[in-house]
């Protein structure tokens, strides 16, 4: 099973302040745990929204909404996509997240659809396409 974790942004992710040396360490050493037990996927931290933008779309017509946004706690820091067993398995992993004391860091993790969830509306022709973009997309 597949999960997306998204560590939510605060206000000092929001105002662009960088993680510590500490930090980066005691992450680096975490994702190294991940890729040694064989569960990372992907994972990166973001940029605040104030360099990001919103499409949105009313009756089929995009309109752009440049960054900042409000709200921080509801908005995404980072992210881990990571492959486990169970949401229990993923809910474990993640309560080893190094956190910085005194900071309240709020994590989110939402299981990812595998085709098998669609049933058969994903026709077999979808399938075989859907796989085709993700080899081509994984190409260096």
């Amino acid at each position: 099973m597949r999960f997306m974790v998204m560590i939510k942004s605060d206000e000092r992710t929001e105002a662009g302040v960088m993680p510590t040396e500490e930090e980066l360490t005691a992450m680096g050493r975490y994702n190294e745990e991940l890729v040694k037990a064989g569960v990372l996927l992907a994972g990166e931290g973001l940029h605040p929204s104030a360099k990001g933008a919103r499409v949105k779309f009313t009756d089929g017509r995009p309109t752009v909404i440049d960054g900042p946004f409000a709200e921080a706690k509801e908005l995404i820091a980072g992210f881990w996509l990571i492959d486990v067993k169970s949401k229990e398995e993923a809910v474990e992993w993640m309560k080893r997240i190094p956190c910085t004391d005194g900071v309240e860091t709020n994590v989110e993790i939402r299981q990812v659809f595998e085709p098998a969830d669609f049933g058969e509306a994903y026709t077999p022709e979808q399938r075989e396409r859907d796989e085709q973009l993700r080899l081509a997309a994984r190409k260096d």
